[in-house]
């Protein structure tokens, strides 16, 4: 059975457009629980452009199921993670100018950057997930700087405009979670998926958990964040 991980990112970003308090990624956050979700996800980017500082020690404290703390693997938010003690950090990528995060981690153009800051982490009893495309070089070289678990980039899968395209996609995102799985890794997926599109992952056992943030956000402004969990999770749970 296959976990569902909430990133209430987005709902910060909803906060942050008017500058104010509401909504809150944390109140989000323990509705998502409420509706089954086995794990939540926030993203403290160095420009704190949604997630802020506060919005992460009160998850912390507040969190009953797992937290997940992506942040690039920087000396900053290293200190954090080793202060507030998520459960688990995913290290991501991250560029002031872009969106959202626009693909993997090069783990194979900086190992030993990437081993010390997982070791550092891991150290503290933190466990480390590396965000990587489905790319053979990149699965290895997270398994070889300490990775955990490979949260396998779903991004390029999800932006396909043919069929063709999101089958081939389909393809390179099997092969990685098989390879990952061999490895001894956890897989997990993400980035761009949808109550649509995720519906294909039902043929891969290897993958684990599923973190979500977007498409649940955008329904959940029409049918409510419970419901909108909910509903995700009704696709997921049997994969």
């Amino acid at each position: 059975m296959a976990r569902l991980a909430v990133n209430v990112d987005h709902v910060a970003t909803v906060r942050q457009a008017r500058g104010i308090d509401e909504p809150d990624p944390v109140l989000a956050a323990g509705l998502a629980e409420l509706a089954g979700a086995e794990g939540i996800i926030c993203h403290l980017r160095e420009d704190r452009r949604h997630i802020n500082d506060r919005d992460l020690r009160l998850l912390r404290q507040t969190v009953k199921t797992r937290l997940n703390m992506e942040m690039a693997a920087v000396e900053e938010m290293i200190g954090i993670a080793l202060d507030i003690r998520p459960d688990m950090v995913t290290l991501v990528p991250e560029k002031r100018e872009e969106l959202t995060t626009e693909g993997g981690l090069d783990v194979a153009a900086r190992p030993d950057h990437y081993r010390e800051a997982a070791s550092r982490l891991r150290e503290a009893g933190i466990e480390v997930s590396f965000f990587v495309d489905p790319d053979a070089a990149q699965i290895a070289a997270s398994r070889d700087c300490g990775a955990d678990i490979v949260e396998i980039h779903t991004g390029h899968y999800a932006e396909a405009r043919t069929r063709d395209e999101a089958a081939a996609q389909f393809d390179r995102i099997a092969a990685a979670a098989a390879q990952a799985a061999e490895a001894g890794l956890g897989v997990s997926a993400g980035h761009g998926l949808n109550y649509v599109n995720v519906l294909r992952f039902g043929a891969l056992a290897q993958i684990r958990e599923y973190s979500i943030g977007h498409s649940i956000v955008a329904r959940a402004v029409l049918v409510g964040f419970e419901r909108a969990v909910r509903e995700m999770l009704e696709r997921v749970k049997d994969f």
